[in-house]
């Protein structure tokens, strides 16, 4: 019998000469700009990496997906691939047209005949996919604060893959990784996923895996998105590629995958045992909590440990790939290996670190010893993470108009100029309005906008080692979280609440703002006619009610110091 993982799977792309005329045609349809997410989930429709998909789903699809994790023909996929649009772009869309998808330089790289438009319950698809219809979940999160109001759906026709300028020689279509089994004979095929550098314990743990079921090993990482705060894809590839030696380069490849990863736990790991099946490979590597996204709201695990390997080994025989469980691997300090946590007797000394503790040690540059990972792993690294007192960093002060958080900022600037070592940049509510957002007024939408601009400018400095102090009043919960997930990509956020109640405000009023809103004359004045919505748990919560602004002022520089931001 053919092995069915070395068979070809069908590509949703037309041949080079219709390329080059539907790129031609396609000047004169309605275009797309595609978000990043987006463009990941197109690439593994056009390369075949989401077969049997031909496109974004359709409303019929997407009630079934959402409902019972199967397509309208009844085939398993347990994850909604939809279409998001602004209501602006789907009101002068009808169903039958075609659209252009173009990256986000204006690249086309798919037509789409829209056969469906819909306006989805958001709330539904999150309690049904994610488990909870709760903020805290990045997919969820990310569905109500960052994806448009309407789904389109339809079949799509590839004109050209994404590019990518950064290690093309690692990133392999279905096909091609299909192509490379063959040529190598490999029959049989583990996979490993992950989204987190390699330390020894994944390096045994993967050893074991093809032992176990004398498969080869793909090592599959993720490089397109993964969770807010997560290491950046340029690193961990270094790292990956760092730790390759280390594995027989005859039974191991490495090939990257740009999926973008939605964290959904039991649902995610059918999602990637279909994809990886997709890719010709015959056994995958399920973790404990595979694609967990940490904690929900009440301070719980969103799924539980082993939520996601039940629900795939429900499926692994319609899936047609086997799963391989997790061992839990812990080094033993008595014998100087690693072994799986489930097999050690009493007695022996377990030694373990967390990722919290690994966090830590890289922040504070302290030793990483060579049983826990490899020497060049830990370089790269460190490179990225240098300690933390010499990264840049953000304090974002939000409050109310007139509580005190310009005259804080500008003692905070100072205090820290003095210090020196790294250059403070203030970008305070008025100097911002002036120069980066003249055009702006104050509805709602503009001064979101506004917060967003600030913290665009705030990650660019914290990036280059900078120190960047924002002092607007930012009155939204979202947007304030969303400049927080920018900005720790690249340093640390102090969050500094500066709670001065609204009474004290108004009896301030040093702009005459509160009076006029009062009378009508400001529409939509944060505290008066506008919410504000109180940070839940900011890094520092100061009140200027007969509190002088030095003291302020050092209750930040005492908590930047404990964060170990500037040297005690």
């Amino acid at each position: 019998m053919q092995n069915p993982n070395l068979a070809p799977v069908p590509e949703l792309f037309v041949s080079y000469e219709s390329a080059q005329k539907m790129k031609v045609e396609a000047g004169d349809l309605a275009s797309h700009d595609l978000s990043p997410r987006q463009i990941c989930d197109l690439e593994l429709l056009m390369n075949g990496g989401f077969a049997p998909l031909k496109g974004f789903l359709g409303q019929d699809d997407y009630d079934g997906v959402v409902e019972n994790m199967r397509l309208a023909d009844g085939k398993l996929w347990p994850m909604p691939i939809t279409l998001d649009v602004s209501e602006a772009f789907a009101d002068k869309i009808e169903t039958g047209q075609d659209i252009a998808l173009r990256d986000q330089e204006g690249v086309i790289l798919a037509t789409m005949t829209v056969t469906d438009k819909w306006t989805p319950d958001k709330s539904r698809e999150a309690e049904k996919v994610f488990g909870a219809d709760d903020d805290a979940h990045p997919a969820v999160n990310y569905l109500h604060n960052q994806a448009r109001k309407v789904y389109l759906g339809g079949p799509v026709t590839g004109i050209q893959p994404p590019v990518h300028y950064d290690f093309r020689a690692r990133r392999d279509t279905p096909n091609e990784l299909r192509a490379y089994f063959r040529k190598m004979g490999w029959r049989r095929v583990v996979a490993f996923q992950t989204r987190n550098p390699l330390h020894r314990a994944h390096q045994e743990l993967t050893f074991r895996a093809a032992k176990d079921t004398q498969a080869n090993l793909l090592i599959h990482p993720v490089v397109g998105m993964t969770k807010p705060g997560d290491v950046d894809h340029f690193t961990r590839v270094r790292c990956y590629e760092a730790v390759l030696d280390k594995y027989p380069a005859a039974t191991t490849t490495m090939s990257l995958l740009p999926l973008a990863m939605r964290m959904a736990g039991p649902r995610e790991a059918v999602w990637h045992g279909l994809i990886r099946k997709n890719y010709g490979v015959t056994h995958f590597i399920v973790g404990r909590d595979h694609a967990g996204p940490g904690k929900n709201s009440a301070g719980e695990d969103f799924y539980g440990p082993y939520d996601a390997q039940e629900l795939f080994k429900e499926h692994a025989e319609e899936m047609g790939i086997e799963m391989v469980p997790f061992k839990h691997m812990v080094y033993v300090q008595e014998r100087a290996q690693y072994e799986p946590a489930d097999e050690i007797e009493e007695g022996v000394t377990v030694l373990n670190i967390s990722g919290t503790e690994l966090r830590r040690r890289l922040q504070e540059g302290l030793e990483i010893p060579d049983w826990f990972s490899f020497p060049e792993v830990v370089q790269e690294l460190r490179k990225t993470r240098p300690p933390r007192s010499q990264q840049g960093f953000t304090v974002f002060l939000t409050g109310l108009s007139g509580s005190g958080k310009s005259t804080i900022a500008n003692a905070l600037m100072v205090k820290l100029m003095e210090l020196g070592g790294r250059p403070v940049t203030l970008l305070d509510g008025d100097i911002v309005r002036k120069n980066l957002s003249s055009e702006l007024g104050f509805s709602k939408e503009h001064r979101d906008l506004n917060i967003r601009r600030i913290g665009y400018v705030a990650s660019e400095i914290t990036k280059n080692g900078g120190i960047a102090i924002c002092a607007p009043i930012a009155p939204y919960g979202t947007t304030r979280r969303a400049v927080r997930e920018e900005i720790e990509q690249y340093g640390a956020f102090c969050e500094v609440h500066v709670a001065t109640p609204l009474e004290e405000c108004e009896a301030r009023d040093r702009k005459g703002l509160y009076k006029l809103a009062r009378e009508g004359k400001i529409k939509e004045f944060t505290g008066i006619s506008d919410p504000y919505d109180e940070p839940k748990d900011p890094e520092v919560r100061v009140n200027t009610v007969n509190v002088d602004v030095d003291h302020c002022a050092h209750q930040v520089l005492l908590k930047l110091e404990s964060m170990g931001l500037i040297a005690g």
